[in-house]
């Protein structure tokens, strides 16, 4: 394993092709799906990274059986009602596996089950989704007794009905219970207090279900229903590509002023991220879709922006590096929930662009940066796949970036270093 990787400039202009990996959002929402329908499943072109191997191990727990082959994963599904596993689950730094099955073991007969993780894991807050678990017959506490994981849940009386949730934090605390309150015999009512913080992932679960049979219905992410008396159905599910992941190699285009075509990328997906393209055009550089692909070039000078990032949580790493390019000042606000992703996604950026000499401020729901001249420096990833792609992308403009624990991209996107060395060919 790699302790430190050392990024190589770039010699010549950018004109690359790299493909993008399948979607890590989607291809965990398929898999929790297929878990809980009745049949087959076949999952196509999915991604097959850290995440979806915690998340296959715990569903292996339940009873389910999956057989991960060269180019997908079949699935039988137990048909909403998983077994009681014998052992605590464990699901290393997975949120999403974490956050969804804290709902769907609850469908388990009676008794207890334990969720746990990795340090960082026992750091990010889950009090809200087992405040709302009560009302629908749950009980459950945080061990540690500080809001997080890990978190003994009490299964076998799941009855669901209505419930309230914070939407500020996480929109997985919804995507949780639409998924496991299908086969609540009262269905599933949850209603959002305040705002609700990256929205497109809503879409992206109630899509999903709907591809699996189920209809869940959505009044303007203040009310979100699933009618009791439905199930999910076996089916064979394709997996898209990610933008989330291909942000990196447009994020090298626009520092470098070259030319990018992203392949493996659905141009009317409903990931939120698509929408990034539509900020690096206000920065600046022009974008053409294709039927398959995306192709980006990157413009002469990039311009700073004043942009809401709260859709697109998972890119605001990347938008800082880029903005430690262009000129000007660039504010990313409205992110306050990225305090509590793999990283501080607000202060892990802040300080790792201050060691490169450009002047970044960490506030509670913005980060501010200030584009200059970055130089080479030591990047601590904080064992973040997006801290870690973000800040090797200024490596291929900047001499001496050295990224730590590089190994930490394995966790959605495995082959992100052999794509990389494409761009220099």
């Amino acid at each position: 394993m790699l302790e430190v990787s050392e990024i190589a400039v770039l010699k010549k202009q950018l004109n690359s092709v790299v493909i993008a990996p399948p979607s890590k959002a989607i291809t965990l929402r398929a898999l929790f799906i297929a878990a809980l329908a009745k049949g087959k499943s076949i999952i196509k072109k999915p991604l097959i990274a850290e995440d979806q191997k915690h998340a296959i191990n715990a569903l292996k727990q339940l009873g389910v059986k999956v057989n991960v082959l060269p180019n997908s994963i079949e699935v039988i599904g137990v048909d909403g009602k998983p077994t009681l596993p014998s052992q605590k689950i464990f699901l290393g730094n997975s949120g999403v596996s974490m956050r969804f099955l804290a709902s769907i073991v609850a469908l388990c007969p009676e008794g207890k089950i334990v969720l746990d993780g990795d340090a960082r894991m026992k750091e990010r807050p889950i009090q809200d989704l087992l405040d709302a678990l009560k009302p629908l017959g749950i009980s459950s506490n945080s061990l540690n007794n500080n809001g997080c994981p890990p978190v003994e849940i009490e299964c076998g009386k799941f009855s669901g009905g209505r419930t309230w949730i914070k939407g500020e934090l996480s929109s997985q605390f919804f995507s949780s219970l639409l998924i496991s309150g299908v086969y609540c015999q009262k269905g599933i009512e949850l209603h959002c207090i305040g705002s609700m913080s990256s929205k497109p992932y809503i879409d992206l679960t109630i899509d999903c279900m709907k591809s699996f049979g189920v209809k869940a219905e959505n009044e303007k992410y203040s009310l979100l229903t699933v009618q009791p008396g439905q199930k999910f159905e076996g089916k064979t599910y394709a997996i898209e590509g990610d933008y989330s992941s291909a942000s990196y190699f447009f994020a090298a285009a626009a520092i470098n002023g070259g030319k990018v075509v992203v392949r493996n990328l659905n141009p009317k997906s409903l990931q939120g991220d698509k929408r990034f393209l539509n900020t690096l055009t206000k920065m600046g550089c022009k974008v053409r879709f294709g039927k398959d692909f995306v192709e980006l070039k990157g413009p002469k000078d990039l311009k700073a922006i004043n942009v809401d990032m709260n859709e697109m949580p998972d890119l605001v790493p990347t938008l800082a590096v880029i903005a430690a390019f262009a000129k000007g000042k660039t504010i990313i606000h409205n992110i306050a929930h990225l305090v509590a992703k793999e990283s501080n996604r607000i202060e892990a950026p802040a300080i790792e662009l201050q060691k490169m000499g450009i002047k970044a401020i960490a506030e509670k729901d913005s980060l501010i940066v200030f584009g200059g001249k970055p130089h080479g420096a030591e990047i601590e990833t904080y064992n973040d796949h997006r801290m870690a792609m973000s800040f090797a992308i200024a490596g291929l403009k900047v001499e001496g970036i050295k990224i730590k624990n590089p190994d930490c991209v394995n966790k959605s996107f495995p082959e992100f270093w052999k794509e990389l060395e494409k761009l220099k060919k």
